[in-house]
């Protein structure tokens, strides 16, 4: 389980360490090659959900992140963005170049294992970024908003998890958490909750949600 990081980064930092990115309008490679659908560096400073919404409305299909991105607890600000913007881009269906760097073991726990797999991972065996890739699939990790709760599907671990979320004091933190929030502005309870379910990860002095917002099922809901 992810532990209160001891590490806290004010909020101007917090903001100002959005992902830069290069973008193009196709994921395969050579078609990235064709004039015109490439779409230059981009840094991506406000809410991952907002930049990754636009980038898809205006038929981005693929981006890169220019930098390598830490998985673990002392991951820095702009590691801890970058790994939002995953979420979305995971979710959103968009294909995602990005090198990641575990030297904690968290890695091996599949924790980020529902995010798009990256290109590299160094600091862990090879045979964990193998198994990222050989157990990938679109939603493996998401919620989803009903009247009054929100339900999580989380097979990161092998089998399928359901948790449904329906206290009022959990739900009215989700929209925060999408995004990071400071651990001592978030309640005790939803904390804890979340932390012994493993829905959170603990970065740069935020608390942030992993499971990704499904967009549509690529599956039968049966199966995902």
């Amino acid at each position: 389980m992810p532990s209160r990081s001891a590490d806290r980064t004010d909020t101007a930092a917090w903001h100002a360490a959005g992902p830069e990115v290069e973008l193009w309008l196709d994921h395969d490679p050579a078609a990235r090659e064709v004039p015109g659908f490439a779409l230059g560096r981009r840094t991506l400073a406000g809410p991952a959900r907002a930049e990754v919404t636009d980038l898809h409305r205006a038929g981005v299909r693929c981006l890169r992140l220019t930098e390598p991105v830490r998985l673990c607890a002392d991951a820095t600000a702009a590691s801890a963005r970058a790994l939002m913007l995953l979420r979305e881009a995971t979710g959103q269906g968009l294909a995602v170049l990005w090198q990641a760097v575990c030297t904690d073991g968290c890695a091996a726990q599949r924790r980020f294992h529902h995010l798009y797999p990256p290109e590299q991972l160094t600091g862990a065996p090879q045979d964990v970024l193998t198994d990222w890739r050989a157990t990938y699939f679109p939603c493996k990790c998401v919620f989803r908003r009903g009247p009054g709760f929100v339900e999580v599907r989380d097979r990161r671990f092998g089998t399928l998890e359901l948790f449904t979320i329906d206290e009022p004091g959990h739900l009215a933190q989700l929209d925060a958490l999408a995004e990071g929030v400071e651990p001592g502005l978030l309640p005790d309870a939803v904390h804890r909750d979340f932390t012994e379910a493993g829905l959170v990860a603990e970065q740069a002095g935020r608390t942030w949600f992993l499971p990704m917002r499904v967009r549509r099922w690529p599956f039968p809901s049966l199966t995902v």
